[in-house]
């Protein structure tokens, strides 16, 4: 306030001056200050002109206080606080520097260093006073001035300037320029020249490379307590004196019995061992005071405890605690086996097998029934002794198995082995374990004797009855399984096993019978019929080669439990369990029943069909189709499996008599006259094929008959025959674009650019929603040099055919062929908006990327699509071209598993194990694709349907791609 007080003064005072003498005033001088004097006394006031007093307010003397606003006071900040501007220069940083930088602007620096003869002070010597009207306009003169000054001499400035930035840079090259020359030759570099180039080594010393990195070694236990030891006195602690004051009411206080003396620090020893004895009393005290018994959880204080024995050299103090609870245990309740047991484990463990020892004998005597303690002092004692307990606790114990079962295992010779068995089969001949232990031992023909006696025992026992079956001829066989159906009506695996004896005699008629009795049998007795099971026990049937019991089984459940409109779809995927199981008869039997039911159902058919073709002869699928066709007269694509499967046998003969047969099914069937056009030209009965044709075009015309007789004159090189059938057939089908296509790679295939691209254009009229169509067009454009106009059709198809993923592919592809990435990137990102869930394009997209970002892309790519087949063929080229084969194999297996039709996905995984497989990896590679006989995919599609290749086989082709790929991704 006191600065703000010296800053009013001056005002006061100039108001003053100026109402009291108003002639100085007048005069436009400076105000006089009159002198006091007496006279002047009685009439002005003596202090009036006179500077206010340090610290004087107007009016505070009759309570006027005023009002001070934050331009009087200054900034309501300390001088060292900073300013808003966190990028403040230094110097500029906090309040008072800012404050002290207003001041030295105010302030005009009028020394002699500051003046120049010519231009006088650097600054402006009336800057402080008012900025008024003239002024600015005497400004805005001088600056038009300026400016057409300026202007008269700017472009001979401006060129003296250019030629002299041309000049410096002449001198003074840029490293970029420097090497421009050199970059441009590195187009002629050779990828072995390349990759011939050796590495940058590494620049760094010795020390830099190698740094020495901390070592810190553990201090060992025995220095800690060596200094424990120094200060103390005695080193146990007595229980009488009730842990030194530790079983206080405020648990955790700190008691003066456990320092150590004269040092006032924590002695260890001492708390370890007041926490055993801690441990001892609440054991005692847990224990009942009226019956003796423990109420702790016997099972779950064990777990603890083994949890606390180490297995491998654990640390002394826990086995010292382990052995402290353990002993409170056993004296708490020493009835207790589990507690002797564990005892005898940890000593042993430890490496104490003789204490172990003593301990599991005292624990014997203190839990003389317990089958456990004997059995763990039999394995801890040494053989003879082993043996010696063994026979002790069987006294105790006569008719435990477990014991009997030990002293057997404890024998080394066969003969002791059987005598001790036979003696426990004595005392326990109801024992099922020690009748198959013992029967193990002996000879078949003892065997048999030792299961006929096992049986009158244990009456009851399935597996001693099917094992005495077995061991009996067919005869008795027979009679050992009825008595054991009338001993265990209720098991189904008995009738199953008679079924097996009958078919392993020959006997199969009888095979359904017994199936049917036991199915019959078990319901009488109240067993319910699992089909799961049964089905199971066929599988198993199936696998140990008992074929006809497993078809009966099948036969007799499959309808169990299924509701009549649910039996077809059950049934089918019954049928692809057994499959996955590889129980082929059980799928085959689950077949013929289906078909039986539902003779006319042609989805049945071609499900038994496809299952005789991947699984069965040719013989088998042949007969099988017989029977379709018989059934299903009109379904022709049974006819066209029949006819193939003659034909990949090399009977054409009787191929042709197939088709005939379903031409009388089927006339004027599209699909038969083309298989029939197929077959004689595969088997180079051109004149045959082109007469089949003839006859179909008058008879059946459709587009792709048409289409079939234009391919035929062009594969054989007859171009005018096949442009005149173009012609033809588009008078008819004009809207059929593959026409359209044919007719423009013909002209192109003669070199007549301008005729293909009349015949693209004539086509898009027909039918501007063919995308291969648009792309044919813009290849043809691109192939000629017309970069602008292959561009401008491909935009165009994308407005006709929005969201068409081949369209932005091919856009994005274009772009990167014309060496444009990043409008390539563009458009890829682009597409991706329009169509987020095309795999292809997500598959490129992977590849567009920089190497450190494809993985990054490529996991996007499978959170969009994650089972589309060209992503996990883009997975699988990542891994391959980071070199990590297992991984790569495994996601070329998943993709040609999700889609076998996609020929690129066989042909790059062919590739693959070229490079990187064995011979039988590549050998299997050829053979599945041949099986599944790929017809899409891109790279496969433009060698496939080349018309050099027209009758190479699966394999032939595969090879021809896989010769074409470059590991250029």
């Amino acid at each position: 306030m006191a600065s703000a007080s010296a800053k009013q003064a001056p005002k006061l005072v100039s108001k003053t001056s100026a109402g009291g003498a108003g002639a100085a005033g007048a005069g436009g001088g400076p105000p006089v200050i009159p002198l006091a004097s007496p006279l002047m006394g009685k009439k002005k006031k003596p202090f009036l002109g006179m500077p206010a007093p340090l610290g004087y307010v107007p009016g505070l003397g009759r309570g006027a206080t005023g009002f001070t606003t934050r331009s009087d006071i200054g900034p309501a900040r300390d001088a060292n606080d900073p300013v808003d501007d966190r990028h403040a220069p230094p110097g500029k940083r906090t309040v008072g520097d800012q404050m002290k930088k207003n001041q030295d602007e105010d302030e005009e620096d009028l020394n002699d260093t500051n003046y120049d003869e010519f231009n006088g002070y650097a600054g402006s010597l009336f800057s402080s006073g008012p900025y008024e009207k003239d002024d600015e306009e005497a400004d805005a003169i001088y600056a038009a001035l300026d400016k057409r000054m300026d202007e008269r001499r700017k472009e001979r400035r401006e060129l003296r300037e250019k030629e002299e930035i041309e000049k410096y840079r002449m001198e003074r090259p840029k490293i970029q320029q420097q090497f421009s020359d050199l970059k441009r030759k590195l187009a002629e570099v050779s990828e072995e020249e390349w990759l011939s180039i050796p590495e940058v080594g590494d620049a760094r010393n010795k020390r830099q490379r190698n740094p020495r990195h901390e070592k810190l070694t553990p201090v060992p236990d025995s220095f800690f307590s060596k200094h424990l030891q120094t200060g103390e006195n005695h080193t146990t602690v007595d229980p009488l004196q009730g842990l030194g004051g530790l079983n206080t009411p405020y648990p955790g206080s700190m008691t003066p019995g456990l320092m150590t003396p004269g040092t006032g620090e924590l002695d260890m020893r001492k708390i370890g061992q007041a926490r055993n004895t801690l441990m001892d009393m609440r054991l005692s005290q847990v224990s009942d005071s009226v019956s003796g018994q423990t109420v702790v959880d016997p099972k779950g204080y064990l777990t603890d405890l083994n949890s606390m024995i180490p297995t491998h050299g654990g640390d002394i103090s826990d086995i010292k605690k382990a052995r402290l609870l353990l002993k409170s245990v056993r004296e708490t309740n020493p009835h207790h086996p589990p507690a002797w047991i564990a005892s005898a484990r940890l000593e042993e463990v430890t490496g104490k097998l003789q204490v172990a020892r003593n301990l599991i004998m005292k624990g014997t005597e203190m839990c003389v029934k317990s089958e456990d303690v004997w059995l763990e002092a039999a394995r801890l004692q040494p053989g003879d002794t082993a043996k010696a307990v063994v026979a002790q606790a069987a006294r105790h114990m006569p008719q435990s198995v477990r014991l009997y079962i030990r002293a057997a295992e404890l024998e080394t010779d066969v003969r002791a082995k059987k005598r001790v068995l036979r003696k426990a089969l004595e005392n326990v001949s109801k024992s099922v374990r020690l009748w198959k232990t013992a029967v193990e031992l002996e000879e078949p023909e003892d065997a048999r004797i030792m299961l006929s006696r096992a049986v009158e025992c244990c009456p009851t026992s399935v597996e001693l009855w099917l094992a005495l079956a077995r061991l009996e001829t067919y005869e008795n066989a027979r009679r050992v399984l009825n008595k054991a159906r009338e001993n265990i009506p209720t098991d189904r695996h008995i009738w199953i096993t008679a079924a097996k004896l009958e078919e392993a005699n020959s006997n199969t008629q009888m095979v359904d019978k017994i199936i049917d009795r036991a199915i019959t049998s078990l319901r009488a007795n109240g067993v319910e019929i699992n089909r799961e099971q049964w089905i199971q026990d066929a599988e198993e049937c199936d696998k140990a080669g008992s074929v006809a019991t497993c078809q009966a089984v099948i036969r007799a459940v499959i309808g169990i439990g299924i509701e009549e409109e649910d039996c077809k779809h059950t049934w089918m995927e019954d049928a692809d369990s057994c499959v996955a199981h590889g129980a082929l008869e059980c799928a085959r039997a689950i077949y013929a029943h289906a078909l039986q039911v539902f003779p006319s159902k042609k989805s049945v058919w071609l499900r038994a069909a496809y299952f005789e073709k991947n699984n069965g002869t040719r013989e088998s699928l042949e007969a099988l189709l017989q029977r379709a066709v018989a059934h299903c007269p009109k379904a022709e694509v049974l006819w066209l499996m029949g006819a193939k499967s003659k034909w990949l046998a090399e009977d054409v003969p009787a191929a042709r008599s197939i088709l005939a047969l379903a031409f009388q099914a089927n006339p004027n069937s599209e699909e038969i006259w083309l298989a029939a056009v197929k077959l004689e030209s595969e088997n180079n009965e051109y004149e045959r094929a082109r007469r089949l044709l003839a006859k179909a075009r008058s008879s059946a015309p459709t587009a792709r008959v048409f289409m079939k007789s234009v391919k035929l004159e062009w594969v054989l090189g007859n171009i005018e025959a096949a442009q005149e059938l173009c012609t033809e057939a588009l008078k008819h089908y004009e809207d059929f674009p593959k026409l359209w296509m044919m007719r423009g790679q013909i002209e192109e295939q003669c070199e007549n650019m301008d005729k293909a691209r009349e015949a693209y254009n004539q086509g898009l009229k027909k039918c501007p929603h063919s995308a291969p169509l648009w792309l044919l067009l813009s290849r043809l454009e691109e192939r000629v040099g017309q970069l602008t106009r292959a561009r401008a059709i491909l935009e165009k198809a994308r407005l006709k055919n929005p969201q068409s993923p081949e369209l932005w592919l091919e856009s994005v592809r274009l772009e990167f062929r014309a060496g444009l990435k990043n409008i390539s990137n563009t458009l890829m990102a682009k597409a991706l908006q329009e169509c987020p869930n095309s795999g292809n394009l997500w598959a490129e997209a992977v590849f567009l990327e920089a190497r450190p970002q494809r993985k990054t892309k490529s996991v996007d790519a499978l959170k969009k699509c994650e089972h589309d087949p060209h992503v996990l063929l883009a997975v699988a080229k990542l891994f391959w071209s980071e070199r990590k084969i297992t991984k790569a194999r495994e996601w070329f297996l998943r993709t040609v598993k999700i889609e076998p039709d996609l020929g690129d996905a066989w042909a790059l995984f062919y590739k693959f194990e070229l490079q990187h497989g064995t011979e039988e990896q590549q050998e299997e590679v050829r053979k599945r694709c041949e099986n599944a006989e790929p017809r899409h995919g891109e790279l496969w599609c433009a060698e496939s349907k080349h018309v050099l290749n027209w009758q190479k086989k699966t394999g032939e082709i595969l090879a021809g791609v896989a010769s074409k790929i470059k590991n250029t991704f």
